[in-house]
């Protein structure tokens, strides 16, 4: 059931691999990435949400958000930003970064075909290769699982760095690399959706039993067979006795734990989840509002409007054009 839910959102949500760097560090080397305000403008245009992610293919390094604690990397691990926070790598601790300059990533896409090739510290041999990378996707309206995420990741296995599929990715992102064969910004661009979803399938299988949460709930069986039931039928007239009924719990302790792992009532998330479905058919199709509505549990098209306005701040057509609050 929540392997399920987790899919149905990755798909809604629309997980896209953008851009792709093969960076080598000369110690000693530290750099500052750009803020993510600064880079979604350059290499993913319309995108509301930015990832970034560095694997460690060779070496050993350091990653942090800006002013954050550092983590240590070996090869075989990859850190992953959930939020495109900006951060720093490093050969060491205490380092002075550089910083990488727009003008720099702007020079870099317009070198050719991915990966593009970044150099960065002295004039030494290389000390540790890095595959770095972006993904976007959209965070708007609805996105519990970016919601959920914690800023950092860290995973892999640098006993064993070529085990598991981490261990696959860097192989097959550094074949991809080396030759550069037609098609291989796709493949590039693919392999990084994979390895985020990995990496997130991961860290869902590290979380404690009492931790709270959207991620948590997926795995809890009586939240979990409720979140895919909503997911898997959001036009059907679900109320909360149904509901109850369904996963095998009373109606009040349903609604207190379903409050307590989500965070929302499950009607409310319900109305949540169906406004992401149709910001998504709203977006991503030809599909006449009528149609949409009808597709997600609503009468009639005037209901769905108004409720569409309510929650997201403009009317269903401005929302097809292109004209987001905040956007």
């Amino acid at each position: 059931m929540a392997a399920d839910v987790l899919s149905d959102l990755l798909r809604t949500v629309r997980l896209t691999g953008a851009t792709f760097f093969n960076v080598a560090g000369r110690e000693p080397w530290a750099v500052e990435s750009l803020p993510r305000a600064m880079i979604l403008p350059r290499i993913l245009q319309g995108a509301s949400h930015l990832i970034a992610y560095h694997a460690v293919t060779s070496g050993r390094c350091y990653a942090a958000i800006a002013g954050g604690e550092p983590v240590a990397l070996e090869a075989g691990e990859v850190i992953v930003f959930t939020h495109g926070d900006a951060h720093v790598m490093s050969s060491g601790l205490g380092m002075h970064p550089d910083r990488v300059e727009p003008d720099a990533l702007d020079a870099a896409a317009a070198s050719g075909q991915m990966p593009f090739v970044i150099s960065c510290g002295s004039e030494g041999p290389v000390s540790t290769n890095l595959i770095c990378g972006y993904l976007a996707c959209d965070a708007r309206p609805f996105n519990p699982l970016l919601e959920n995420l914690p800023p950092v990741i860290k995973a892999g296995d640098p006993q064993n760095k070529d085990a598991g599929w981490l261990g696959h990715f860097m192989r097959f992102a550094a074949l991809e690399s080396a030759e550069k064969r037609a098609g291989g910004e796709s493949v590039l661009a693919k392999l990084s959706e994979l390895m985020f979803i990995e990496v997130v399938r991961r860290y869902l299988q590290t979380l404690p039993p009492e931790q709270a949460g959207w991620l948590a709930g997926l795995r809890d069986p009586f939240i979990g067979k409720a979140l895919s039931l909503m997911h898997a039928k959001p036009a059907q007239g679900w109320t909360i006795e149904e509901l109850a009924k369904q996963v095998g719990l009373s109606r009040s302790v349903l609604a207190e734990r379903f409050t307590g792992f989500v965070g929302m009532p499950p009607m409310h998330y319900l109305a949540k989840w169906r406004m992401q479905r149709a910001s998504e058919l709203l977006s991503g199709g030809s599909a006449n509002v009528a149609a949409i509505a009808a597709e997600i549990g609503y009468e009639s098209e005037a209901a769905f409007s108004r409720a569409f306005k309510k929650m997201m701040g403009v009317p269903p057509s401005l929302w097809r054009s292109g004209l987001r609050p905040g956007v």
